[in-house]
Parts: structure tokens; sequence; C-alpha cells
């Protein structure tokens, strides 16, 4: 292995002044119901909201400090590296390029742009762009600074590692997230040497499990990128990193889209911690498998939390439409005056809050003389809407729930 664990406790000495000292917190709320003593390493809170800030500074330090530094250099990252990158090399004093995939959400390339670099958009994922990253390192002598597969990133990253054992110095088990496998290469390397016995469970989603496969010697199946975690959504396994997982991993699980919505949106109500999709990936597989976690202490990397503000008002309102606190019912009413002014005062009687309301005479499967109302309304959850169901029908107005 191109990394050892005295690597990183050097790489802590290095960066330590320039990195945030993140908190490892207990999450009982999120963990009792599961079963599992549940603590959360908060990398949300670097100055860039993800532990990149850890791999980047130390490898463009060593850059900087290097006999002969580069003119600049260039990074290809769907977001946390290239914000990584940009801040590090701003403090610097070495210019950034970042190449970003089109896809890449707005809010990420105006903060990378924010903090000094140039962006280009090239390709469909990370590995697409860091083809193009190459080609411009050649033409304009910069160097290439890779998101994972670099052991002084690995070193980097693996930082976060030394500072959870000195908060919480026995869990059982350390779940991390897993993309090119940077930072669970770092994490598990100090983990195994501090504490032997803790069992290392890396997470993929279901639709890029690129490492997955490649740990298990498998032809990688077709990888999709297009995932609520981005950020870990890599087609390659690094040639750095992989040898350290195979070695050093117990298990590898992979998550839906549905276990990393529900694990943001859990996050967020319960926790009050703002997670990006790949932030709440190790959380998603405590969430998605507590019979695999049941009865121990476990620690969950929360690797960042840069989700577009869209994305979580998304998120965040599904979750509601799940639990009944906010519920759409489709009414049948004549089509006459004072009609809908009833429907609505039964509505409001009943403790809800009608959010929208839409008259529908067109589109329907009813006689001419009747409509439909869709009605948007917040509620106090599944009950509640059962029981307005049950009003409306005894009142003459058969509704059913969308």
């Amino acid at each position: 292995m191109q990394v050892t664990a005295q690597d990183v406790a050097a790489a802590r000495s290095a960066i330590q002044s320039h990195v945030v000292r993140t908190p490892t917190v207990p999450a009982p709320r999120l963990g009792e119901p599961l079963g599992v003593r549940l603590w959360l390493k908060l990398e949300n809170l670097q100055f860039t909201g993800s532990f990149k800030d850890r791999g980047s500074c130390l490898k463009l330090q060593r850059l900087a400090q290097a006999a002969e530094p580069p003119r600049g250099v260039i990074a290809a990252s769907a977001g946390n590296h290239a914000q990584g990158v940009a801040y590090h090399s701003r403090r610097l004093g070495l210019p950034a390029v970042i190449v970003m995939p089109k896809a890449t959400p707005f809010s990420k390339v105006e903060r990378t742009e924010a903090l000094g670099a140039t962006v280009v958009q090239s390709g469909e994922s990370v590995t697409e762009s860091y083809a193009r990253a190459v080609e411009i390192a050649a033409e304009q002598g910069l160097a290439v600074v890779h998101p994972y597969d670099d052991p002084a990133i690995v070193a980097g990253q693996g930082t976060a590692a030394m500072e959870l054992f000195e908060d919480r110095p026995e869990p059982d088990v350390l779940v991390v997230p897993i993309g090119g496998g940077g930072l669970a290469a770092g994490m598990a390397l100090w983990a195994k040497h501090i504490r032997p016995q803790v069992r290392i469970v890396g997470v993929q989603t279901e639709l890029c499990p690129s490492m997955h496969a490649a740990l298990r010697g498998e032809a990688p199946p077709v990888l999709r990128t297009h995932t609520l975690a981005d950020g870990i959504a890599v087609k390659a396994p690094g040639a750095v990193t992989t040898p350290i997982l195979r070695a050093l991993l117990d298990d590898v699980v992979l998550v839906s889209e549905a276990d990393l919505e529900r694990a943001v949106q859990l996050l967020a109500a319960q926790q009050k911690v703002v997670a990006e999709g790949a932030g709440a990936a190790a959380f998603a597989a405590v969430l998605a498998r507590p019979e695999q976690f049941a009865g121990r202490e476990v620690a969950a990397v929360v690797s960042g939390g840069n989700i577009d503000r869209r994305m979580l008002a998304t998120v965040l309102l599904r979750g509601l439409e799940r639990d009944g606190k906010v519920a759409k019912l489709r009414i049948e009413i004549f089509d006459q005056p004072g009609v809908l002014a009833r429907v609505t005062q039964l509505i409001g009687a009943s403790g809800a809050d009608i959010i929208d309301i839409t008259h529908q005479r067109l589109f329907t499967h009813l006689p001419p003389r009747q409509a439909e109302l869709d009605v948007v309304m917040e509620t106090r959850g599944r009950a509640h809407v059962d029981q307005i169901l049950l009003t409306l029908e005894a009142a003459g107005f058969p509704a059913q729930l969308l």
C-alpha cells in the first residue's frame, strides 16, 4: 500500500491549522429507533462544506513548497474537490482551473468560481471531466490534483479518522461513503491502526457501485452518475485506494435512491444537519440495514453538506408528503355556486391548512354538471388525512388521496 497510518499522522501535523477540526456528535434521536448507538462525524462543517478540504490542503501545500512550484493547478470534480482545491489554491497563491461535469448543480459551480477558480464544464461524469483536465494540464503546464488517487490526498482525508477516534475512541463500526475511495482508504488506515478490531463498512449507491464491483473482482455493471449522491458517483476506482480498501474494508453496502433521500430528510428533521446525498450515504446504510448495526456503537461520517437548495427543498417536501404532513386530495363536487366554499369550510374546520386548490371541469370523467377539486393541504399526519376524507364523504363529497 502506498499510504500508511504514519503518513496520516504526518498529514495531521501539516494541515491542522488550515482545516476545521470537525466534531463527532451523538445522534440518539436517529440511532435509538434503529437499536444503534449512533455518532456522526460532521465533515459538512468544513469551510467549503466537505472533507475534501483535508486532502486538497495537504497536496497543494506540498506543491507550493516544492523546489519548483507549478504555474498553477487543475482538478476535475463534481463540486466538493473543486471547492477544496479552489480554496487552498487561493490561500497558497496558486492559480486553479476546475473541470466539472456538464450536469453539475449551478450552486457548486458558483461557489467554486467565488473561491477564485476558473471553471470549465466538460463531460457527463467526473471520469470524462478528468480526461479533459489532463489535456488542459498538458496544454497550459498545470499540475493535476486528482480527487482521490494520490497518496497525499488519501493521507489528508485520513486525518478525519484521527479526530473521530480522539472524540470517540472505541466505536464498534465505522461507516464511510465511497466514491473513488480517498476518504474511506485514509480513514481505514488510521482506524485499523488505532483499533484493529473496528469493523469498517463502505457505502456506495446502487446506481454507481464501481468500487463494490472492483473489490469483488467483478466486471462493473452499467454505471449511472445521475444520482442524489453525485459526489460518490465515480466510475473508475483508484489505483492507490483500491488495494487499501481491499485489505482493510470489512464490507461494502449499496444504498438505493430512496435510502439516500430518507437519510437526507431525517438528518435535517431530527438532527438539524444538512447533508448532501453523498454526505448522507453512511447514515443511509445504517437506516436501510439496521440489523447489521443493531446493539453496536456506530460512527457514521457525514462527508459533505453541499446540496443544492432546490434539491433540498424538494427532498424535504417529499418527506412531508410521505409522512402525510402534506397531502393532495381529489374531491368530486356538483358544479354550482356555494359548493367550493362549503368544501373549503369543511377542510378548514377539520384543522388542515389549504396550500393550493384547482377547480377542474374539462379533463374529467364526471358528468357535465359535476367537477373535481384538487386540494393540496398541510395536515397533522396520515390519521388526520383519513379523518378529513371521512368528513368529506359524510358531507356528500367523495374524495381520494392522490
